[in-house]
Order: C-alpha cells, then sequence, then structure tokens
C-alpha cells in the first residue's frame, strides 16, 4: 500500500539478559502482528508490519525471563481486536489486553472484552492519518465515562511535549491514564520541558501511570541510551508506585538499529538499580494496573 512502508522484523533470536528479572515480572508492552494471511491490516495503516506471532512473543519472554505479558492493540489493524483477542485467549491467565475501540463502545462490547481479559483502551494521537497531534479531549471524556464501570485505564500514545497544560486538560477523568515511551517526548527537550512536568505531576498525584518502554523512539544517542536515564529516574523519583516497564517488541517502525530484547532488559539495571523497586516496576506495579493476581 502507498504510504504504509515495510518495517523491518525484530531480531528473533534474544540474548538471555545479564539481569535476572524477578518472579512475574511483567512486559506491560507489546504487539502480536499477523499471520497477515489470516488478519487483514486496516487501509489507514502508516506502516507494514512483518509477522510477529505469539510464539515468537513468548520466545521472547522466556528468553528474558518475564512471566507476564500485556498486549496492546496496534495502529495497523484500526478498531479490529481479532488479532489481539485469539492471543488473550491462547496466552491464558498470564496475558492482559488493551483494546482499540469506536467512538462510543457499547456496554455489551466492553463487557466482552473484559471477559476476555482487557483492561484499558488505547488512543493514538501518534501513528494515524489524520488528528495526528490534537489531544481528543472530548472523546477521551466519553470514553473515560464508559469504562470507568469495568475499573479500566486509558492508555494515551502521544508526544506530552506537545502538551504543557497535560495535567490541567486531562486531569479530572474518572479513570487512570496511562504514557509509554516515558512520555514519548526527545530526550534534547530536557527534564523542564512543560509537559514532561505535567506528566510527572499526574503519575505523583496517582492520576497517571507511565511505560519504561521505546528508548530507541525518545534517544539521541546509540544503545544503551545513556540520556534516557535521567528521565526513567524522574519518574521513578515522583511516582514510583505509577512506573512499568515493558519492551516494545517487536519494535515497529523502529529507526536505526533493531535492538535485541536481552539488551533493553539489561536497561533496567541503570533505570531502576535498586533490586526492590525492580521488584514493583516489574511484578507490584502491572498486577495493580491489569488486575493480575
Amino acid at each position: 500500500m502507498t504510504g504504509a512502508p515495510p518495517c523491518a522484523p525484530p531480531d528473533f533470536a534474544p540474548r538471555r539478559p545479564g539481569l535476572r528479572l524477578p518472579a512475574l515480572a511483567c512486559d506491560c508492552h507489546a504487539h502480536i502482528l499477523g499471520p497477515a494471511a489470516r488478519f487483514a491490516y486496516s487501509p489507514q495503516r502508516i506502516y507494514t508490519p512483518p509477522d510477529c506471532l505469539l510464539p515468537d512473543y513468548r520466545a521472547m519472554l522466556a528468553a528474558i525471563g518475564a512471566e507476564r505479558a500485556v498486549l496492546v492493540q496496534p495502529s495497523v489493524y484500526g478498531t479490529d481486536n481479532a488479532v489481539l483477542l485469539e492471543a488473550l485467549r491462547e496466552g491464558g491467565a498470564a496475558f492482559r489486553g488493551v483494546a482499540v475501540v469506536s467512538d462510543a463502545p457499547g456496554e455489551a462490547q466492553l463487557e466482552s472484552l473484559h471477559a476476555a481479559s482487557v483492561r484499558g483502551v488505547r488512543v493514538n494521537v501518534v501513528d494515524v492519518r489524520e488528528g495526528q497531534g490534537s489531544l481528543p479531549v472530548a472523546r477521551l471524556r466519553d470514553l473515560a465515562a464508559r469504562i470507568a464501570p469495568l475499573g479500566w485505564h486509558l492508555e494515551l500514545l502521544a508526544h506530552v511535549d506537545a502538551y504543557p497544560d497535560l495535567d490541567g486538560d486531562l486531569g479530572g477523568l474518572p479513570v487512570d491514564l496511562v504514557f509509554g515511551h516515558l512520555g514519548y517526548l526527545r530526550t534534547d527537550k530536557g527534564l523542564a520541558d512543560p509537559g514532561f512536568r505535567a506528566l510527572l505531576r499526574l503519575a505523583a498525584e496517582g492520576r497517571a501511570w507511565v511505560k519504561l518502554t521505546g528508548p530507541y523512539r525518545i534517544s539521541t544517542r546509540p544503545m544503551p541510551h545513556g540520556d534516557v536515564t535521567p528521565f526513567a529516574h524522574a519518574l521513578l523519583e515522583h511516582a514510583p508506585d505509577r512506573v512499568v516497564w515493558g519492551s516494545d517488541w517487536p519494535h515497529v517502525m523502529v529507526k536505526g538499529a533493531m535492538p535485541n530484547d536481552g539488551d533493553l532488559a539489561d536497561l533496567l539495571a541503570a533505570w531502576v538499580p535498586d533490586e526492590a523497586l525492580r521488584r514493583r516496576v516489574l511484578v507490584e506495579n502491572p498486577a495493580r494496573l491489569y488486575a493480575f493476581p
């Protein structure tokens, strides 16, 4: 499809990290893609991924030592959650999901998704053809009202540096917010960036969660992306109970060298050097956010 270029596959030979993850460690951000022969991609997609299937993903989890996982609906499927739901059925009790829904999902649809282990809804204002960069506050308020009875959260893929009044715009929602990629702002914006400070306030006040994911998406340096570490430390200093970690597998649309997931797991040693805090980020916080037993 014109305008939807192919992306490279992940490294299907993940190495075992030097850092040993604690029991019940959770990868809180990954996508299952394909098989394309069975599941059609949206014509509105902005990239075309290779097949990245559940067995491939589970092999990666085994290699890095993670036992739980959260699968997030990728933009290439729009609101068709069929791949996500199939993976959740096969994944069983160790898996949770974050779906994408229409502007006005019905109660029956949401309850069906909940029964399938979905625990949140994703709104993407980055990887889209229309509405990119605009914060759909009215839509977020409506979605929040619809999912609040289920105890779900709203996951927002957005560049927080574009929204200096982020906490003012979204702080009154009746559900928790979740932000990926440490806020998804380039590190050269600095820790004083107003949007990042607003994110810190939201997290510190117990209104938002932040995923330590995709350092290669915000770093201006090669692996090990040392310029990301201060952002991770700032988030953990302000809101240690509101931070989780994810692999971002299969690393769609990555620019530059494809990361190895063992290397990404080892970044936790620099980001979260304290073992007890690392257990909080990898086990305790995900259990609360995604309702793992």
